[in-house]
């Protein structure tokens, strides 16, 4: 079973003293200076109130886990894991050892020992529901997180369900703290370790479905407009991808267009409100310009190259620009946000934030989850790696393409680099960041993908699938030999020794006989 909806947390944030006697003191926050603040967490109350503290944001319909190892006597938060609830129950025993499994092996390869977990059931009521009623029809999944983590020789020290602005705690049964009607959650922002969380720079960030929406499609009659557009975009522009010549001038085109909006957002005014700013952004993104754009990174060396706006004034529009473009991505084009999800993911991971950038790297994955650049970059941003080798990548990529003539193609100018065709930050130097080749889709004598040859057929406005570039593989004839020897070039005077998402030597091919394409 495969959720993409995953998130997991940096390894340590938080002290626990007492865990091997009630599962019920801890300290927060994290590391701190003996003469820093810190708060006692003592009760169920007290661990329930931390929980949007320690993932930056109020879990919804969500499993949570949270690891805690041992150090000097004393428990300490360690990683931490989320999947949504599966719908059905069936499915709860494989969505417990999943994120179980993942939480300890993945802290293990961090050289941490979960010692013992804390868990989290989070959904509000159905229709007809109470926050009890949920409570108990989560109790087997809950039991089953304790015996998925007991396997692995990890027990779990309390299971809250938190709904309806109460919780219940599933292994306490004194009635006292715990009784059978549950125990309401106290005001947001109002207790002490509210306070204290504050006082260390601990921010929350409302819901996760919040998060979400600035990243979803829009669902309007804008909807329809934007969608028009895109099937009016789509023939012409795929017809040019897939002629070489035509290639390198949609991706010129493309990136020109992204330059000349992101220099609009970032002249835009100032408004109050993740709302208003994504309002703002839309009116000032015309349809057509979203359609070129959206179609435009479907070929996976444009997206590269956009990819190298990460840092310095360049990353705030850009990220605006990348979440503007995933919610144009409506109606029969929703797998087309692979592209700017997966850009939207990496410029927030570059630029820290790792909780925005989980998230669009999950949709990504859920938009197609054969999109190899966002599964390598989801991989890398949970297990806590550094984004700055990625970062190496591109910045010689885009140095190497700009100096020779000293023209700038993507608007920066960047001193000491000679001119040559983009490479990728990934594990193939040639191959472009993109989704896995899959057999069934097959390619034609010509080369082309069938279900691009099909399209060029249709009238504009057609409904038009998201179209792949051909890989080096795909190309007969001259073409591949051109691709080869400008792939030899690179080799000798680069080299392969970049690192890239994920840990990975810059060369190296999937690990399904290179069957995967970046």
């Amino acid at each position: 079973m495969t959720n993409h909806s995953e998130t997991t947390g940096p390894s340590d944030n938080g002290d626990i003293e007492g865990f091997e006697h009630s599962g019920r003191t801890a300290r927060f926050p994290d590391d701190q200076p003996h003469d820093e603040p810190q708060v006692t967490l003592r009760t169920p109350a007290e661990l329930a109130d931390a929980l949007p503290y320690l993932l930056g944001y109020r879990p919804e319909d969500s499993i949570v886990l949270v690891a805690l190892r041992d150090r000097d006597g004393r428990g300490r938060f360690g990683g931490r894991a989320r999947l949504g609830i599966p719908a059905n129950p069936d499915d709860w025993a494989g969505a417990a050892g999943q994120l179980a499994h993942g939480l300890v092996t993945g802290s293990e390869r961090r050289g941490v020992r979960v010692e013992q977990m804390v868990a989290y059931l989070c959904q509000e009521p159905g229709p007809g529901e109470t926050g009890r009623d949920v409570m108990e029809r989560l109790r087997p999944l809950a039991q089953r997180l304790r015996v998925e983590c007991g396997a692995l020789d990890v027990p779990v020290v309390e299971a809250l369900c938190v709904s309806a602005g109460r919780f219940w705690s599933y292994v306490c049964d004194d009635r006292a703290c715990c009784p059978a009607e549950g125990t309401p959650m106290g005001l947001p922002g109002t207790s002490v370790l509210a306070a204290a969380a504050t006082y260390a720079g601990i921010q929350v960030r409302g819901t996760l479905g919040e998060l979400r929406a600035r990243l979803l499609p829009h669902e309007s009659d804008v909807a329809l407009e934007q969608e028009a557009a895109l099937d009016a975009a789509a023939v012409p522009l795929v017809t040019r991808i897939l002629d070489d010549a035509g290639r390198s001038e949609v991706a010129e085109e493309t990136l020109h267009l992204a330059q000349r909006v992101m220099r609009r957002l970032a002249e835009a005014p100032p408004v109050s409100g993740t709302a208003a700013e994504d309002l703002r952004d839309d009116q000032l993104l015309g349809h057509d310009e979203a359609a070129t754009l959206i179609l435009g990174l479907q070929d996976r060396t444009t997206r590269d190259r956009a990819a190298e706006w990460m840092e310095g004034d360049e990353a705030p529009p850009a990220l605006r620009l990348w979440r503007a473009l995933a919610r144009r991505c409506v109606g029969s084009y929703g797998e087309h946000a692979a592209a700017p999800l997966t850009l939207a993911g990496w410029v927030a991971w570059s630029t820290g934030d790792g909780l925005e950038a989980r998230e669009a790297l999950a949709m990504a994955l859920g938009a197609d989850p054969d999109y190899l650049f966002a599964r390598l970059l989801h991989q890398a941003c949970n297990e806590g790696l550094d984004p700055e080798s990625v970062r190496r990548c591109l910045r010689a990529e885009r140095g190497g393409r700009e100096a020779p003539e000293g023209g700038v193609p993507d608007g920066e100018k960047q001193d000491g680099a000679a001119e040559r065709e983009p490479s990728d930050p990934s594990p193939a130097p040639r191959a472009p960041l993109g989704r896995r080749r899959r057999a069934r889709s097959g390619v034609t004598a010509g080369g082309v993908p069938r279900r691009v040859r099909a399209a060029r057929g249709r009238e504009p406005g057609g409904k038009l699938v998201r179209p792949r570039t051909p890989g080096s593989g795909e190309r007969p004839g001259p073409a591949r030999t051109a691709r080869a020897r400008s792939r030899a070039v690179e080799e000798k005077g680069v080299g392969r020794t970049g690192t890239c998402a994920g840990g990975a030597r810059t060369g190296d091919r999937g690990a399904e006989g290179g069957g995967e394409r970046l």
